[in-house]
């Protein structure tokens, strides 16, 4: 008979950390993997990568995860691979070959397929993906051979670079680098790119380098992660504001930091503003608002617990924003 596992203590951990996600892992399955190594007690990712994709992949921990939505809302960038010639029942390497037609391909056909599919363009979600109808992933209607009725939705592809890819193989392929708002399906837009060269194409390979300001070069791999001291992982987690990048920083004294945090609006001499950090005593995060007609307006608030145990766990700097003036007391 095997041996009990040993409970896991968890912790308290606010931020994100951002990984390499590696090929082969769903993103809930490396989501898991981190969280036991951090020993965290609550987390979550922000968005999903396919299990044949690779690339960064930011986790949020704790308070971190108030914040996620900002992730999933921002724009990517992907580096793919798709191979000409060749369609598969779901448009990567996984399915199974439903056509097969000759590649004829000129510069001058790149060149046209870069400008028809750069902007605001339209796209059907694939059966394929995590997309939910009535309740369940298509996904799992996919795989129960049902093909469900989908709506195509407009997304917007800011850049897009497409060039022949050096392969090993006879099979011809392309490489594209595509920058894109959120809910881009890159394996649909392979496909029909591969239909729009008159050959059709599936993807090959999937790598996300950026996701809203995070980089692929800050990212850590699971093997390096697995290899860290416990203080070495801790250390791999950013603090929370790490999300805020671009908000307007407003820092507030103690008494009005505790009255924003249990939800009041503050009155001070700021311009308007969208999108706000709002910081109290020691640089300590708070929470995001917005301002209007000189009112700090709060958003998502952190808990006086996550304040004070995000400020315990990382020595906050200043954010890379210049300060705004203080509130002025009421």
């Amino acid at each position: 008979m095997n041996a009990p596992r040993a409970r896991v203590a968890r912790r308290p951990v606010h931020g994100v950390l951002l990984l390499d996600k590696p090929l082969g892992w769903s993103s809930n399955d490396a989501l898991q993997k981190v969280k036991w190594l951090l020993r965290a007690e609550k987390a979550g990712h922000t968005g999903t990568l396919d299990p044949l994709a690779t690339g960064v992949l930011p986790l949020c921990f704790g308070a971190a995860t108030k914040f996620s939505q900002l992730q999933l809302d921002a724009d990517k960038t992907y580096e793919a691979v798709a191979r000409l010639g060749i369609k598969t029942s779901t448009g990567d390497a996984e399915g199974e070959v439903i056509a097969q037609r000759a590649v004829k391909l000129t510069q001058g056909d790149l060149e046209k397929v870069e400008a028809r599919f750069t902007g605001r363009i339209s796209q059907m979600p694939p059966m394929h993906s995590a997309l939910k109808k009535d309740g369940k992933a298509l996904y799992e209607y996919a795989r129960a051979g049902i093909e469900v009725e989908r709506e195509a939705r407009e997304v917007t592809i800011r850049e897009l670079k497409v060039t022949l890819a050096p392969e090993n193989s006879a099979q011809v392929a392309i490489k594209m680098i595509v920058k894109c708002s959120k809910g881009t399906y890159i394996r649909t837009l392979g496909e029909d790119i591969g239909e729009a060269l008159g050959c059709g194409a599936h993807l090959s390979a999937l790598r996300r380098t950026e996701t809203g300001g995070f980089l692929q070069a800050q990212c850590v791999t699971l093997e390096a992660l697995e290899a860290m001291s416990d203080d070495e992982r801790q250390a791999r987690v950013m603090p929370v504001e790490s999300l805020l990048q671009g908000h307007v920083a407003v820092t507030l004294d103690e008494d009005n930091a505790g009255r924003f945090l249990s939800g009041l609006r503050r009155r001070g001499n700021w311009p308007d503003a969208a999108q706000v950090a709002v910081y109290g005593p020691k640089t300590a995060l708070l929470g995001t608002a917005h301002i209007k007609a000189g009112e700090l307006i709060p958003g998502r608030l952190l808990s006086p617990m996550e304040v004070q145990q995000a400020s315990i766990q990382h020595t906050l700097t200043a954010p890379p924003v210049e300060r705004q003036a203080e509130t002025e007391q009421i």
